[in-house]
């Protein structure tokens, strides 16, 4: 039975982990909440793929002199690292309670390797927002014929002057940020014990894409999310988004492990309590 416990003048909460996931569990498709959190991943994903990229076509066109725009016109690197960093805010908000509220496949993947979702609802996760991203796309292009070529189609690509290491390293260290928010912000323990300071956990997520937008916009045009540059790339479909679109899954991956295995095993002590509970089990 849970209890309060006072620490420092303030009631804080118990806590328990929820058990891991299993790594396959066939339960999942008889269950309608299994579908609906698909569903709700693609939708979300296609909003924000709809939104954002529509931002970044808009921006380019408004700040084009050579068709009539204003070199300060329209929002704005700052404008546009809002916009993704809102719409995770939004999205995270509506969907959490249905699907998580991932909407990145590098997310999906680091709660993975958490054992917070189990493999099939990974997969199909992942499926869903890339498939989300394709279809925002695709509506984007629908509304802005005259312009989404011309303006590179909100595609990511490594930008001219940065190696491919750099490019690489920016996508890792900006995952790390953002997955190491998502876990910060989700944590049990810290919900817990600072039950006294309430945090709305689809906040410092979107703040975390903002800020990192506003980093690497001039380095990759800021990927850290697999399915958004997927989803533009196949719309594009042209040859520099599809040569460096490996930088953007294995940049977001490798950034998404390294942030699980620090939180949970690093700052959540998951290798010492795993140890001591070894040793509890197999004492005389």
């Amino acid at each position: 039975m849970s209890k309060d416990l006072e620490a420092g003048g303030f009631a804080t909460k118990d806590y328990q982990d929820p058990p891991p996931a299993p790594l396959i569990d066939a339960d999942e498709f008889t269950q309608w909440s299994f579908y609906r959190a698909i569903i709700a991943e693609f939708v979300a994903t296609l909003l924000f793929l709809y939104v954002t990229v529509l931002t970044v076509i808009g921006y380019s066109n408004q700040s084009d002199t050579k068709n009539g725009g204003q070199i300060c016109g329209g929002v704005g690197i700052l404008g546009i690292a809002w916009a993704f960093g809102g719409m995770i805010f939004v999205l995270v908000y509506c969907t959490a309670g249905i699907s998580g509220g991932h909407i990145n496949p590098a997310v999906t993947f680091g709660l993975f390797l958490a054992r917070k979702v189990s493999l099939v609802r990974a997969i199909l996760y992942m499926a869903a927002q890339c498939l989300g991203a394709i279809c925002g796309c695709a509506l984007v292009k629908s509304f802005q014929k005259a312009h989404y070529n011309e303006y590179g189609g909100g595609a990511n690509s490594l930008a001219d002057g940065y190696s491919t290491g750099t490019g690489l390293a920016a996508e890792i260290i900006g995952t790390f940020v953002l997955v190491y928010t998502v876990f910060s912000a989700t944590d049990p323990k810290r919900n817990a014990r600072d039950s006294h300071v309430p945090v709305l956990a689809p906040l410092p997520i979107g703040f975390a894409v903002f800020m990192v937008h506003l980093a690497t916009i001039p380095i990759t045009g800021t990927g850290i999310n697999p399915a958004r540059s997927f989803g533009a790339a196949v719309i594009l479909n042209k040859d520099k988004p599809w040569d460096d679109q490996w930088i953007f899954w294995v940049g977001p991956f490798i950034g998404a492990a390294i942030a699980a295995i620090y939180h949970q095993i690093i700052l959540r002590a998951g290798a010492v309590k795993a140890l001591g509970s070894f040793r509890s089990s197999t004492a005389v």
